[in-house]
């Protein structure tokens, strides 16, 4: 089966292949990975790799054992040394200008920090350069994580607006069913819609050195597919499989790019902004949400949940006979307090209740994307 035709690619490279067995940085695999990235840089092509294995290179580096010090401090400080390592082995496996890139949940979910990380990757690419990108594991907490490599390479692969995500692991790609405890077990080679019987498939977390499983893998598919990329998950530790997408052919599991993709802002908005607090819409503004794409105006809201501030993301919520329904996300331009005191009232009465004049409405239509 042909791959998509494909210009930019964002190329993914889990643990398992960079510290194979729990062990130190090995160029067992990487070097066919490498080669694949040299050639398909010298036909013209752009690439962006995020890698991970830099916990991994900070335990071999510092001889500490798999399971040993997992506290969080102890794992920032290992990513801290490993992603020297990490970064000294990829420059001398590629031969060519590698820029370190590390993000966190913060660069992605503000928006103006998305749009500096999308220059500065655009730019590395345009010098030529390929970018290196990884979570900044040193210095992220619980709150700032993105929690894993797949969904960090999909945000990726959504700032640089590639044409193809390639997820390399040690797994063949998608089964229907588990093929560790069902010899009978079949790949998938095309995945058109992605919905709740696909993730079904999906098994529980990879290997011991790194933070994804098969349900990773295809949350970042449905985030890629969802801005028009397609992708693949395929085994990056054969040889016949890098010799396959060479050729631009599909060696694993074709995760199909929607035919109608959603905005930059509205998958933005959906996929990359954490809401901090909830507001809670009456019937007639749920239907005027989804059915006319109206803002969120103060008569419709009925309550507020969390502590939020103008500007934060809200995910707007009707309650009815079956219970909470989530319409839609957006960014609020009222404090969760102020909310409070102007819902219900029209919005002719916002200068009386907080004694300013503000926003005519709670959340925008430019500001909001369905759920």
């Amino acid at each position: 089966m042909p791959l998509p035709p494909w210009k930019r690619a964002v190329i993914k490279v889990g643990s398992n292949l960079i510290a194979p067995d729990g062990g130190a940085l090995s160029t067992r695999y990487l070097l066919g990975i490498a080669r694949f990235i040299a050639d398909a840089r010298a036909d013209g092509r752009e690439l962006v790799l995020v890698s991970s294995g830099a916990v991994a290179a900070g335990r071999a580096a510092l001889g500490i054992a798999p399971g040993q010090r997992g506290d969080v401090v102890a794992r920032q400080a290992l990513a801290a040394v490993g992603q020297v390592r990490m970064m000294e082995a990829w420059s001398k496996l590629l031969d060519c200008p590698c820029a370190q890139v590390l993000l966190t949940h913060a660069d992605i979910g503000h928006r103006r920090r998305f749009v500096n990380a999308k220059n500065t990757l655009r730019e590395l690419l345009a010098l030529g350069a390929l970018p290196v990108v990884n979570e900044n594991d040193s210095v992220a907490i619980d709150e700032l994580k993105l929690g894993d490599n797949d969904n960090l390479a999909a945000h990726v692969a959504v700032l640089v607006e590639a044409d193809l995500l390639l997820i390399l692991s040690d797994v063949d790609g998608l089964f229907d069913a588990d093929p560790r405890h069902l010899a009978t077990a079949q790949l998938i080679e095309r995945v058109v819609n992605i919905d709740a019987s696909i993730h079904a498939l999906a098994g529980g977390v990879g290997s011991s050195q790194g933070t994804g499983g098969m349900r990773t893998k295809i949350e970042a598919a449905e985030k890629a597919a969802r801005r028009g990329i397609a992708t693949v998950i395929a085994n990056g530790r054969k040889a016949e499989v890098l010799a396959s997408l060479a050729r631009g052919q599909n060696p694993g599991t074709l995760f199909c790019a929607m035919a109608t993709a959603v905005s930059a802002k509205a998958h933005w908005l959906k996929h990359a902004l954490p809401a901090q607090g909830t507001v809670i819409v009456d019937a007639g503004a749920a239907r005027a949400l989804r059915e006319r794409g109206a803002s969120l105006l103060p008569p419709g809201v009925i309550d507020v949940r969390g502590h939020f501030r103008a500007g934060d993301a809200v995910d707007m919520v009707a309650i009815d006979s079956g219970g909470e329904r989530h319409v839609a996300r957006g960014i609020s331009q009222y404090d969760a307090s102020e909310l409070l005191r102007i819902r219900g009232h029209t919005s002719q009465q916002i200068a009386a209740l907080l004694g300013y004049v503000g926003s005519a409405v709670v959340v925008h239509r430019d500001d909001l994307v369905l759920l």
